[in-house]
């Protein structure tokens, strides 16, 4: 099938396009809204003249125009051209905020934490989100979707990544329109009567409701996260463990509400309201009642974003199963993504976003062929292979984004997903009975208890599953090249397997030669290099040195690393990493780097020292320290108090000394330091 010749296809395409360059190329508003206009008029007239020659003009000014409005709204997300924005009001001192809750996020270990939307600046009227984090006390005082607050406080940046290879979560944030944040204490903001509800907080409440009847009933703590996750979209509650288990044993997605549950819940829907197309207008109405009954569970689940992209594009899926015609299902796959990406650009982005239509068009895609490929007879093995099959298919479509996201591959994904997902159905539409009648108090206790074993059951052998540690791989390290060299590959065994052409051949063979060109030069890369850099960690002193791909840590507490020497080891493909004691000083090559711990010793044979690092505090003058040691450049980490590093800053601005702070700058490179 030849998808690039249907007309939506095409223009989803290039919306995408058109968002790619607005999102790395700063065009400004006015520009790509002039441009969007000018191709609006020249279509308009290019439609009325209806001449056979203007076709071609026609087509290629449509494709322009698509793109151009893909510049455009991503140039109308971008919190900078919104004339309101809080960027125009704030300033570094403190000034008064009020704030809006629109979305709780997962506490981590020390505060709660929201986005907010920032709607008045010292009583002026603004827009604009804002990450607000709220330190944990023993009260736990947790605020809601649609509360308000006023606090007296200035918005500070949002940190960047101070280790190498470290999720940058500033980015991340700042692709969802969030620039700021703020952290209070629990009494240090004045809450305010909200008569106000928006969509959002009444679903929040429901869905709190729900949740708060559910406690009351017979359910295990695990068991009652589980059901949380899967019906409600709620994972807070889901114990670490239990989260790690569902993650190694390629099962993570059952705990996202999204696509693959409103696509099984479709499924169910369909089964039901079947009856109803024998009625006039039956085919109709039952189009109808599914799209009600899908938003209704989006509501029901809080409305969250990943949850209204799969509603939408499963309403669009539904759509496309009442025309009954195969090849419409691509295309009102791609409209869905086009109208979403036309409300939210910055969607493109999002991990969630990708992944759900990469599986879902690959299941479209791959699904009838392998169908083809073999259709027993026996009806329970037909069933088997028609969930191996899907499980297969979309295991292609997101293999490579998966490994290049996350890292790592369960080679045991194809039995949790024959195990769980045929009770999915079951599980999903048991859990729907269960929460209306605990809604209506009068859940029996013999259906509570025969659902908590039931979610008890899939928790064991998720469980089983992800023991087998020898089939779980993990620390891939997988760029971007490869990426994109992983689905020329994947797309070029599909076309092949359907039809065998010389020229699919050879761009299957070019495209694995490239991949493996490109692992050997990676591989070359590394062998040749050799870097030393101060790492940052609160408390904490530590250097990393790298010589091709073994890697030596030197530290006094190495146990507090592990996170950074993962990321460290995926991003430089790292073989084997050692750890040793930290010493006071070392020679890099013809340089020296000496280090004052909290016993400050001057070690009186030190000469020639190029690097000067503190750690830990030291009570010294360190106006005569760099008057004995002479170096060129002052260093502290992580493990220092912040008022000694101003001192300390002062006194190389005297000594005209550069002086660099990891907690501000992030790790060092000292090989990156010119000579």
């Amino acid at each position: 099938m030849q998808l690039l010749k249907f007309v939506p296809i095409k223009l989803t395409l290039f919306l995408v396009l058109g968002i790619i360059i607005g999102s790395y190329i700063n065009v400004s508003f006015i520009l790509s809204s002039c441009f969007v206009f000018t191709l609006l008029i020249i279509l308009g007239f290019l439609y009325e003249s209806k001449k056979p020659q203007h076709k071609y003009i026609f087509g290629y000014s449509s494709i322009l125009l698509t793109t151009c409005i893909g510049v455009f709204t991503t140039a109308l997300s971008k919190p900078k051209n919104h004339i309101n924005h809080y960027s125009n009001y704030t300033s570094e001192n403190p000034q008064e905020l009020h704030l809006k809750i629109t979305e709780v996020l997962k506490p981590n270990r020390y505060s709660n934490r929201y986005i907010t939307e920032l709607i008045y600046v010292e009583e002026k009227a603004s827009s604009g989100e804002v990450l607000l984090s709220v330190s944990k006390d023993s009260i736990n005082n947790y605020l809601h979707i649609d509360d308000e607050i006023i606090v007296y406080e200035k918005l500070s940046n949002i940190g960047k990544p101070l280790n190498p290879h470290e999720f940058n979560y500033k980015t991340y944030l700042n692709e969802l329109g969030i620039e700021k944040q703020l952290y209070l204490k629990p009494h240090s903001f004045i809450p305010i009567q909200n008569e106000r509800k928006t969509i959002y907080g009444i679903a929040a409440s429901w869905r709190n409701h729900i949740i708060e009847n559910l406690r009351g009933e017979n359910f295990g703590s695990d068991e009652l996260g589980i059901i949380q996750a899967l019906l409600l979209g709620e994972r807070n509650d889901i114990a670490k463990e239990t989260y790690n288990n569902y993650k190694n044993a390629g099962a993570i997605h059952i705990l996202a509400v999204s696509g693959l549950h409103i696509g099984v819940l479709l499924l169910i829907l369909q089964f039901l309201l079947q009856p109803i197309t024998r009625l006039a207008y039956g085919r109709k109405i039952k189009l109808i009642l599914i799209v009600i009954l899908l938003w209704a569970f989006a509501f029901l689940a809080g409305l969250s974003a990943s949850i209204v992209r799969a509603v939408t594009m499963f309403s669009f899926l539904a759509y496309a199963d009442y025309l009954n015609r195969p090849a419409n299902k691509f295309n009102i796959l791609a409209l869905s993504m086009f109208f979403i990406l036309l409300v939210k650009p910055t969607y493109l982005f999002q991990v969630g976003f990708q992944m759900s239509y990469l599986a879902v068009f690959a299941i479209l895609w791959v699904y009838p062929i392998l169908q083809k490929l073999w259709f027993p007879k026996n009806y329970i093995l037909n069933k088997l292979w028609q969930l191996l099959s899907v499980s297969i298919a979309a295991q292609l479509g997101v293999l490579p984004i998966s490994v290049f996201y996350f890292h790592q591959f369960p080679g045991l994904f194809f039995i949790s997903n024959l195990l769980i997902v045929p009770c999915l159905g079951f599980i999903l539409a048991g859990g729907i009975i269960v929460i209306l009648l605990s809604l209506l108090n009068i859940l029996p206790n013999f259906i509570a208890y025969g659902y908590n074993e039931l979610i008890k059951f899939m928790n064991t052998i998720i469980e089983w599953i992800a023991q087998q540690e020898a089939f779980i791989f993990k620390n891939i390290s997988f760029d971007s090249i490869q990426l994109i060299l992983a689905y020329i590959i994947i797309v070029s065994l599909i076309l092949i397997f359907i039809k065998a052409t010389f020229k699919r051949i050879v761009v299957l063979l070019s495209t694995i030669i490239l991949f493996q060109i490109w692992i050997i030069y990676n591989t070359y890369q590394v062998k040749n290099n050799e870097s030393v850099t101060i790492l940052h960690q609160s408390k904490n002193t530590a250097l990393l040195y790298q010589n091709g791909t073994t890697a030596t840590i030197f530290s006094n507490n190495p146990d507090r690393l592990q996170n950074i020497i993962t990321n460290y080891d995926i991003g430089e493909r790292i073989v084997s990493i050692n750890t040793d004691s930290l010493q006071n000083s070392y020679k890099l090559h013809h340089r020296n780097l000496f280090i004052v711990d909290s016993l400050a010793i001057l070690n009186p044979n030190t000469k020639n020292t190029e690097y000067l690092l503190l750690t830990q505090s030291p009570n010294i003058n360190l106006e005569r320290w760099i008057d004995s040691l002479q170096p060129n450049f002052v260093i502290a980490d992580g493990s220092n108090y912040k008022s000694d590093i101003q001192l300390w800053r002062k006194t190389c601005i005297k000594k005209k000394l550069p002086f660099h702070y990891t907690g501000e700058k992030g790790a060092l490179y000292l090989n990156s330091l010119k000579d």
